[in-house]
């Protein structure tokens, strides 16, 4: 068994990938073990059709306390620790090893959540950030604490951030580098909501979406990533899109005559 395979165990039921950092010795921190993990479990998952949501959590206490101490020693001699791992090639925006690590679960055409407990610091936040829902635990602890290092976040977050959060927020956050509890991250907007089982929450809720019409809700993460990000008249012409493929497709009738018939639907994943 490689590292990577032994940083980031994947485990698929139900149309629910179960994806954990596996490194609760060292509180989930990075490596180029785990940034390898964690970048091939998405790459992975993407041509899993047989996936319809990922929950992504960390063994033990916390969820992923940063980078490893060794990376901030080797940072002394100039050395950029994630650079080492050895990755697949990417088309998408994001080109670094850590930017992927976290990037890579905002590219899956499925929703992911992310299940935050215990600590989730820096690159851990980050990776928190490339999901699509985040449920934290109220006593949770949340940094973006590069700035305590000398450094700036650079695994997606200095963009990711911003859209959450606001500009205004995310520069405080970021120029400080201060911790702020579960129930602080919930009223920002940095968490989607508390819970005090983060990973029994996210469980659930992935049963449910992943009790829905896969091609509606592959559909619905492309129209919503687009808010924000692409021009009215782009995003309209996109919902006429996504329903006109929708409508009458075999999933499409099967949700509506489960519904009438009163029983739960039985969808055919996505080819």
């Amino acid at each position: 068994m490689s590292d990577e395979t032994q940083r980031v165990s994947v485990t698929v039921a139900d149309g629910v990938a179960d994806v954990r950092l596996s490194r609760p010795e060292k509180r989930n921190a990075l490596d180029p073990a785990m940034f390898a993990g964690l970048v091939h479990a998405g790459e992975r998952l993407k041509g899993d059709a047989s996936v319809r949501v990922v929950v992504l959590s960390g063994e033990g206490p916390d969820f992923c306390a940063g980078l490893d101490f060794g990376s901030f020693r080797a940072m002394a001699s100039g050395e950029r620790l994630s650079a080492t791992a050895q990755l697949p090639p990417s088309d998408g925006p994001a080109q670094a090893t850590g930017q992927r690590a976290a990037y890579v679960w905002a590219e899956l055409p499925v929703p992911v959540i992310a299940a935050v407990q215990g600590n989730a610091l820096g690159g851990g936040l980050q990776i928190a950030l490339g999901a699509d829902i985040r449920i934290v635990a109220p006593d949770a602890r949340l940094s973006v604490m590069e700035v305590k290092w000398g450094l700036v976040p650079d695994m997606t977050g200095s963009q990711l951030l911003p859209e959450l959060v606001g500009r205004d927020v995310a520069k405080e956050l970021t120029l400080t580098g201060r911790i702020v509890s579960g129930e602080e991250a919930g009223a920002l907007g940095l968490a989607t909501r508390t819970d005090p089982d983060p990973r029994g929450a996210a469980l659930a809720l992935a049963r449910e979406i992943a009790g829905r019409n896969p091609h509606a809700v592959r559909a619905a993460k492309r129209l919503l990533d687009m808010a924000g990000r692409v021009d009215l008249a782009t995003g309209f012409a996109a919902e006429q899109t996504e329903i006109g493929a929708l409508i009458g497709s075999p999933n499409q009738v099967e949700a509506v005559t489960a519904g009438f018939e009163k029983r739960a639907p039985v969808f055919a994943d996505p080819h």
